[in-house]
């Protein structure tokens, strides 16, 4: 979901800023273009780790401004299809929960919580499925598969999960049905003569 990824830019330089340490201006430019948008290829940049410039720039005429060559490290998130993984339920609505997955939130539908007739309760803000009892709350961490993602250019983006396949759904449940899976131990029997 996380990734460090390098690039190579043109930063300019405005006379105001020709003072000032050069990679030190360089990464304000560099966060100001990057940091908190969605890229198509790069998915949502959380931040700049690093930036490297060119000490020597361009001039263009009837322009006061340098321009410099310059590569950074960028660290992007973007979610893969099929990707597994954990995050908190930080809104519950009637059409399903949002889960803070990195620095987004995903949508987890009403249909695809669990095998089981759920039911809203508002004033709880609460998920119940009728029959197994489970709720889903605002704080309850949850293991979940991407099912969908669409990240477009700009600042908002899109994702969809998944909790109704095997081990996945809220912690708790998941570590009820291993325990249901695992045998109890057998007793050993008492040997005649032994007491």
């Amino acid at each position: 979901m996380f990734y460090l990824v390098e690039i190579e830019d043109v930063v300019a330089i405005p006379p105001r800023d020709f003072g000032r340490p050069l990679k030190k201006v360089v990464l304000e430019r560099v966060k100001e273009a990057y940091e908190g948008k969605i890229l198509e290829d790069l998915g949502y940049v959380v931040m700049v780790v690093d930036v490297e410039a060119d000490p020597v720039g361009v001039l263009l005429p009837r322009d006061g401004a340098t321009y410099h060559r310059a590569r950074a490290k960028l660290l992007c998130f973007y979610p893969r299809i099929q990707e597994v993984g954990e995050g908190e339920v930080v809104e519950i609505t009637e059409f399903g929960a949002f889960i803070r997955v990195g620095p987004l939130d995903a949508l987890l539908h009403i249909s695809q919580i669990m095998d089981d007739y759920i039911t809203y309760d508002e004033r709880h803000s609460v998920l119940m499925g009728k029959k197994t009892g489970n709720k889903l709350e605002v704080g309850d961490d949850v293991r979940f598969r991407v099912v969908a993602v669409s990240l477009t250019h700009g600042t908002t983006g899109k994702i969809g999960v998944t909790t109704r396949q095997p081990y996945l759904g809220k912690l708790e449940w998941i570590k009820k049905s291993l325990e249901k899976l695992v045998p109890e131990p057998k007793k050993a029997k008492a040997v005649a003569g032994e007491e």
